[in-house]
């Protein structure tokens, strides 16, 4: 398992956040899947991840500086095939910590509240993520979750 800088070029991750894209909103309500593009992914405050098991793309995750104390995570998508193996509980501790690095003093994100999030809300608050309300720019609705968790700053 190893994790490296997304390549937004790379033809396997185009694909995988293609995918994700494309699950999240057949997995939501109509105008609420809030899944980045390859485009979106560019932004300057993002920094997407990859994990690696060999030269297999297991899945991704992005972190977006939303305030210098306040991150988010976004487009965490693992592929199918090494789900429950430990691959998004590894990119999500890679996030906090990226997170933590950069200064931030919570990190923040929005899941879907269909059934299909389940495993993916589980995954958050076992890591200490708590159901939280809307922050940034997002707006109450009722096909989102929203969860938030303080974090120490690296010193």
């Amino acid at each position: 398992m190893r994790i490296a800088p997304g390549d937004l070029d790379d033809p396997r991750v185009r694909a995988m956040i293609a995918a994700h894209q494309t699950r999240a909103i057949a997995e939501t309500g109509r105008g609420s899947a809030h899944a980045l593009d390859v485009d979106g992914l560019r932004a300057p405050d993002i920094q997407l991840w990859t994990i690696w098991e060999g030269d297999t793309l297991a899945g991704v995750g992005a972190l977006r500086s939303l305030k210098p104390e306040l991150g988010e995570l976004k487009s965490m998508y693992s592929s199918p095939e090494f789900r429950g193996q430990g691959y998004a509980r590894a990119m999500l501790a890679h996030l906090v910590e990226r997170a933590r690095a950069a200064g931030h003093g919570r990190v923040s994100l929005e899941t879907g509240s269909w059934d299909y999030f389940i495993p993916a809300r589980g995954l958050y608050a076992a890591a200490g993520f708590e159901v939280c309300g809307p922050f940034g720019d997002y707006r109450p609705d009722p096909n989102s979750v929203f969860m938030t968790r303080a974090i120490a700053p690296s010193v």
